[in-house]
């Protein structure tokens, strides 16, 4: 399994093990390897996700592409961008050639899908097999595909690999320290994507702890300073409640780890559009998405609309908790009392059948030298291959075999100083250029 981030390392390694289940007979081993970039994980949020690899090592893309023995390897899981997955399906195109065994390719979407639907989709085309974590997604992936006059063959409907957990249970609060239950506000790395927004929310948040002191406030937070993940958080929430100072209310606080771990906890879950929120509706927690910044696709809770959980801060001071509609959290693919396991039935079939077959045709993407001249080589010489396939010059994992010792030091060193310069661009220079322009 290939991951470049925190979530998408989470939605690869958890999906891995939905479709190919773990028994005595199987022999079932799981190589994880991540993608070398800005938002390469840590061993921290690696482990907090709690799924272990049998061996894990950090590579570039062309590493990755002689990686895959087709020989050694019966399924790849490609969770990473669209482009990426563009990138390496081309890659392991070119390096199986004329080969009629090979891996299945599997790839799909981390959570929910509220922007960039064509482009994400159309260079996540030509993986054998394309998950969609609910109908509704399968449904809107098959058009897309259908509508440029490709195959839509490989879209399979599952669900998210990670909900689950136990029902919500009110009583289960009792003899705790705030007797009036656990708010959890689930803050996002991007959305909103300004100061005043996400200041707004912090403060509301902040408020409604001062309203209801016999409730205990939690900004989940995604992570820890210096950590890198799928965004670079320009105005990190550490950051801004630190303006509050003495301020604060003692029944707030930040918030890190599991997701999971902390929902066993929480009674009401409060975000923008974090797929946190599909995770809470699982378990029947009540689940509030706000409004207050509008329903904007920008935001992304414009994807909650028709769920019933549409909702702002000033309600839920006044104590209104949102009852989710049960047919629009059947087609987002949530089921708190529905057969969640069965769901991954479809694509564990569709993997082992064509595991099992004698041969499997060439990967096929839709975009190819003839269809987007003027797109694809420059989102495959991102990743170090050239439009047919072929490592470019100086981006052979060859290269990087041959490299001294120190050599491979200085490199490494280099690369943590480009991201953490990356990094200080994004949330300190950044910034201080916005205001200046506004001036």
């Amino acid at each position: 399994m290939l991951a470049d981030s925190d979530t998408r390392w989470k939605w690869g390694a958890l999906t891995a093990h939905r479709l190919v289940p773990d028994s005595s007979e199987s022999g079932r081993r799981l190589d994880g390897f991540l993608l070398r970039g800005r938002a390469t994980p840590t061993v921290r949020q690696l482990a907090e996700v709690g799924v272990r690899a049998d061996a894990m090592r950090e590579v570039t893309g062309t590493e990755f592409v002689r990686s895959m023995d087709r020989e050694r390897y019966d399924v790849i899981v490609l969770s990473l961008v669209g482009g990426a997955v563009q990138a390496m399906l081309h890659g392991l195109r070119r390096a199986w050639q004329g080969a009629d065994r090979r891996p299945v390719v599997v790839t799909g979407y981390v959570g929910v899908v509220y922007e960039k639907l064509a482009d994400g989709l159309l260079l996540r085309h030509g993986a054998d097999v394309v998950l969609a974590n609910s109908r509704h997604d399968a449904e809107r992936f098959r058009d897309v595909y259908q509508g440029v006059g490709a195959s839509a063959e490989s879209v399979v409907e599952c669900a998210l690999p990670f909900l689950g957990g136990a029902r919500y249970d009110e009583k289960a609060r009792e003899g705790r320290t705030y007797p009036g239950g656990t708010v959890v506000f689930a803050v996002q790395p991007s959305v909103p994507d300004n100061r005043a927004d996400r200041m707004y929310l912090l403060r509301r948040a902040v408020d409604h702890a001062r309203r209801h002191p016999d409730r205990e406030v939690l900004v989940k937070l995604r992570s820890k300073p210096g950590e890198h993940t799928t965004h670079i958080e320009e105005l990190p929430y550490q950051k801004l409640i630190a303006k509050f100072g003495d301020n604060l209310p003692s029944n707030v606080r930040l918030a890190y780890g599991n997701m999971g771990e902390v929902l066993d906890t929480t009674d009401l879950l409060v975000t923008v559009s974090s797929t946190a929120a599909l995770e809470s509706l699982h378990r029947s927690i009540p689940t509030a998405v706000l409004t207050d910044l509008g329903v904007r696709e920008a935001l992304g809770n414009h994807h909650f609309l028709g769920s019933g959980c549409l909702a702002s801060w000033d309600e839920l001071d006044a104590g209104y908790r949102p009852e989710p509609d049960p047919t629009w959290l059947s087609r987002q693919g949530v089921a708190a009392d529905g057969p969640y396991e069965t769901w991954f039935d479809a694509a564990r079939e569709r993997v082992a059948e064509l595991a099992a077959a004698d041969a499997l045709p060439p990967l096929a993407p839709y975009y190819t030298q003839a269809t987007a001249p003027g797109y694809l080589p420059g989102r495959l010489a991102r990743y170090g291959f050239e439009p047919d396939g072929r490592p470019r010059p100086g981006a052979s994992s060859e290269d990087e075999a041959q490299a001294s010792g120190l050599r491979r030091v200085v490199r490494n060193t280099m690369r943590e100083a480009a991201r953490g310069a990356y990094r200080h661009g994004v949330q300190r220079v950044a910034p201080v250029i916005r205001r200046m322009g506004d001036l």
